[in-house]
């Protein structure tokens, strides 16, 4: 794909790798819609900002409304309560649910007819090596990610046909709002827009874009005594 050529909405860009998506984009010739739900609070040259809450259906039209030209959709908006699925705040999980699920599948279900209708184009969902593999202290954050991971593969039958690629990124640490408590070492989301935006322009269906997601990915196929080897003798 050109994306010189190619006008591309990312939500989520005031920050974080929503931002560096966009300016990575930007770099590259493409025109950019900066999707925010505050957009005066967005501060990339070059970007146009637009106001998008992906929760809130009356948003997802009314950007639709004031766009036309998209023919690549990036899903980078998201959000971390650090709700455990046991004790946590059920309206915390259900938020998780809403913001990654739901408020994906509504912007993807917004502008999929506007990119079929600009001659197709790509989908990219942002998702996490979470969607793979769970950690309980954030058994919201996994859940709904991995909800994400099988509509982004349940999207990317549905959409083929009408030439609009769907592809997914998964990540692991990334030096972002999201991880500010966390001491594991992080990538620079910079660095990470790069993969991820190389995956669009090679047409690729599913980019993994760090050393963890890909061990993730690895032990897969190896069950749940490769992905939760501290399961190792406990009671059946």
């Amino acid at each position: 794909m050109d994306l010189s050529t190619s006008t591309v909405l990312v939500t989520g860009t005031t920050r974080g790798l929503g931002r560096a998506l966009a300016a990575e984009l930007l770099d590259r010739g493409a025109a950019v819609y900066a999707a925010a739900r505050n957009p005066d609070q967005v501060d990339l040259p070059g970007a146009k900002p637009i106001a998008l809450d992906i929760t809130d259906a009356a948003s997802v039209a009314a950007a639709v409304r004031a766009t036309g030209d998209v023919t690549v959709l990036i899903n980078n908006a998201g959000i971390s309560t650090g709700a455990t699925l046991l004790a946590g705040d059920q309206d915390a999980i259900r938020l998780e649910m809403e913001t990654h699920y739901f408020g994906t599948l509504s912007v993807v279900r917004g502008f999929a007819p506007q990119i079929a209708a600009n001659g197709g184009g790509a989908i990219l969902n942002i998702l996490s090596a979470l969607s793979w593999l769970s950690f309980p202290q954030v058994g919201a954050y996994s859940a709904a990610k991995a909800a994400q991971w099988s509509l982004t593969n349940s999207l990317r039958m549905d959409l083929a046909q009408q030439g609009i690629r769907v592809a997914g990124l998964h990540v692991g640490y990334m030096d972002t709002d999201l991880t500010k408590e966390s001491s594991e070492p992080k990538s620079d989301p910079a660095d990470i827009a790069r993969i991820a935006v190389d995956g669009i322009a090679a047409d690729a269906h599913e980019i993994i874009a760090d050393d963890f997601s890909r061990q993730v990915q690895s032990r897969l196929a190896e069950g749940v005594a490769a992905l939760y080897p501290q399961l190792a003798g406990t009671a059946h």
